[in-house]
């Protein structure tokens, strides 16, 4: 029983709306960021969809290096966050504006 490639494509496009709608809806820093992940993981489905519907690897090969994107940017990300969240007690973005100097 194989998926047609076109339902994978949906569903990416799905995450990816819900991903863009938190993100611009949402003011937590944690959720913008798990958010941004989401649409991360949309690509990456569009991107192993075509590697197996065209049989090439290079898609996968690009899922790879955007997988390393993402760790690198949950690592920075969470690091920022967490060392604001100590000073300010509050992850809301609204309230980083105020660091402006």
């Amino acid at each position: 029983m194989n998926v047609p490639a076109a339902w994978y494509l949906i569903l990416a496009a799905v995450l990816f709306g819900i991903g863009s709608f938190g993100l611009l809806t949402r003011r937590s820093a944690l959720i913008m960021f798990m958010c941004i992940e989401l649409m991360l993981n949309a690509v990456n489905l569009t991107f192993v969809t075509f590697s197996r519907t065209l049989s090439d690897v290079g898609g996968q090969a690009s899922v790879f290096f955007v997988m390393v994107v993402a760790a690198a940017e949950v690592t920075v990300g969470l690091g920022i966050v967490v060392a604001v969240f100590r000073r300010r007690s509050s992850t809301s973005v609204d309230e980083l504006s105020e660091l402006k100097g």
